[in-house]
């Protein structure tokens, strides 16, 4: 992720636009994005504490948007709410995996578990405010273009229609965001307020 952060300050400067960055990173955002999907595996094994479901419902989100609707519509791709979701993305994991790292060895800054613990409180929204925006900015590409749709007759007598199915995924972040914010801010609360009282108590 330091690597797809790195990489968008280098095209900016280039550019001296923030318009259109996506292209300079969209290689390692597929493949580190894609990656993600060992997390979930690591939930379900045991290897780290978190919850399967809320693990699998953001790396899914997430390498959905990466592939099914970014990269499925080129036309989408020079969006600026594209450039939202990465950057918050980018930002959020960064830290995350900092926070991660420093756990394990067991000399966790205070900075960095704030930041873990905070930033996601505008991250968060800002992300998913990307996500909905590119979501709507694809509708009609796909409509026009029937990507991913299967129309009757055929001989499964099946048929999807994609278009339907990305208003759907839209609605469905009504009662899911909610949940998955208010669990990350129960969180802040709890690991927060815990470090203060440790604090104290020295």
């Amino acid at each position: 992720w330091l690597v797809i952060a790195v990489g968008l300050v280098r095209a900016y400067l280039a550019k001296g636009s923030y318009h259109s960055l996506y292209y300079s990173i969209e290689k390692p955002l597929k493949f580190f994005q894609t990656g993600a999907l060992l997390e979930i595996l690591h939930c379900a094994f045991g290897i780290v504490p978190s919850s399967v479901v809320l693990t699998a419902f953001q790396v899914m989100s997430r390498v959905f948007l990466t592939w099914a609707v970014t990269h499925s519509v080129k036309e989408v791709q020079a969006e600026d709410s594209v450039l939202l979701f990465v950057v918050a993305w980018t930002i959020t994991e960064i830290i995350r995996y900092s926070f991660y790292t420093f756990s394990l060895l067991n000399h966790l800054p205070y900075l960095i578990k704030w930041a873990r613990y905070t930033l996601f409180i505008v991250l968060y929204p800002m992300g998913v405010s990307g996500e909905l925006l590119t979501i709507y900015a694809a509708l009609p590409f796909v409509r026009q273009s029937g990507l991913y749709s299967i129309s009757l007759p055929n001989k499964y007598n099946f048929s999807f229609d994609y278009y339907t199915f990305l208003i759907l995924v839209m609605i469905s972040y009504i009662p899911i965001f909610p949940q998955l914010y208010f669990h990350m801010l129960h969180q802040r609360r709890k690991v927060l307020s815990h470090t203060e009282e440790h604090k104290k108590s020295e």
